[in-house]
């Protein structure tokens, strides 16, 4: 996967939230990541920047650029531009003042310390409120630096004073470095099922297409009249098709550890997928396709408790690298084989349920 990627659908996360209608509450006042607000916003609250710095560590001589990227303010609400900034220096971005700084400085072992700073410099008045100080910022801004025969120490291995932003190392040899909005693992990627991106994208894909797929004809009339940005993701998620979104109901893949060939569908019981055929704990079998009654504890979410005394089908058994047995369970009720066949199903130990045959 390409940085270019990585950071498009990055750079759109929370621009726009279901039901993603202009009237809607949440879209009031957008709810973006990696905000730089102007000076005069940032001064009288402890949780906002004015600025945003990110440092990492270069192993090698070689020679390292740095960009940021960003959505610049362009309307009502959350409308914005993407926008790019290369290299150090003051800017005029729209109605934004930018300035930018890297530095270096040199560390044992032939190591550097790179920051790269980037400051909002927007003149702005003291007591504006936060939905017109967003229209004076950086949203979801993202620096990115990148060396030329050299690479980034991980972050973990070499932690540094970033600020207002989570540096990842963002390419496969390690010669990009991603200040990234969200907290985000080294080497992140984007799965290959994905459709596309959406503004939500810390949200689960399938769910956010299907409730794309269910507004109302006056929902979808009143987003056709907004921003372009928000009518084009609003129709790539309308036109995935039913192969499609079932391939984003998940991938398992349950391999042998000496090869590489994916095991071949069996009816036989002892099917991985299928888990264990049976188990016991403390002195109680548990077996696939047996009637247990549900008996959550005081520490059970509400979900489970909500269960409590119903009777269910035992219908997965697990055992993780603990040693703890999880028991995968369905509910006799309206659309349950489709919860069954898709591998839907609700969680318990084992000493939350009673086994009655």
């Amino acid at each position: 996967m390409s940085v270019e990627a990585l950071v498009e659908s990055l750079l759109y996360e929370g621009y726009a939230l279901y039901p993603y209608t202009p009237g809607a509450t949440k879209n009031a006042t957008p709810t973006p990541f990696g905000i730089v607000y102007p000076p005069a916003y940032a001064r009288g609250l402890g949780s906002a920047f004015d600025h945003l710095e990110l440092q990492g560590v270069v192993d090698g001589d070689g020679e390292v650029t740095a960009e940021v990227r960003f959505l610049a303010p362009s309307g009502e609400r959350h409308r914005a531009e993407p926008r790019r900034i290369d290299g150090a220096g003051s800017f005029r971005v729209g109605g934004l003042s930018v300035r930018t700084h890297m530095s270096a400085a040199p560390l044992e072992g032939g190591r550097r310390l790179i920051s790269f700073r980037v400051e909002n410099r927007t003149d702005a008045p003291a007591d504006m409120d936060r939905a017109a100080a967003i229209g004076r910022s950086l949203i979801s801004t993202h620096p990115i630096l990148r060396v030329a025969g050299g690479r980034f120490i991980s972050q973990l291995d070499a932690p540094c004073d970033s600020v207002n932003t989570w540096p990842v190392l963002a390419s496969p040899e390690d010669d990009v470095m991603l200040g990234a909005a969200i907290v985000l693992p080294d080497h992140p990627q984007i799965a290959p099922e994905s459709r596309g991106n959406l503004f939500d994208n810390t949200e689960i894909e399938e769910a956010l297409i299907l409730h794309v797929q269910a507004l109302s004809d006056e929902e979808r009339a009143e987003i056709e009249a907004q921003d372009p940005a928000v009518r084009e993701m609003i129709e790539r998620a309308c036109a995935v098709t039913p192969e499609e979104l079932l391939r984003l109901h998940g991938r398992v893949e349950v391999r042998d550890p000496v090869t590489r060939e994916p095991p071949r569908p069996s009816a036989d019981v002892r099917d991985p997928t299928r888990g264990l055929p049976e188990v016991e704990v403390d002195g109680v079998v548990l077996r696939r396709g047996a009637q247990v009654v549900v008996r959550p504890g005081l520490e059970a979410d509400l979900q489970a408790r909500m269960l409590e005394g119903r009777t269910v089908t035992v219908e997965r058994i697990y055992r993780d690298y603990d040693g703890r047995v999880h028991l995968g369970v369905s509910v006799d009720q309206p659309g349950q084989e489709i919860m069954r066949e898709t591998g839907r199903f609700l969680w318990f130990f084992p000493p939350e349920v009673e086994v009655v045959r």
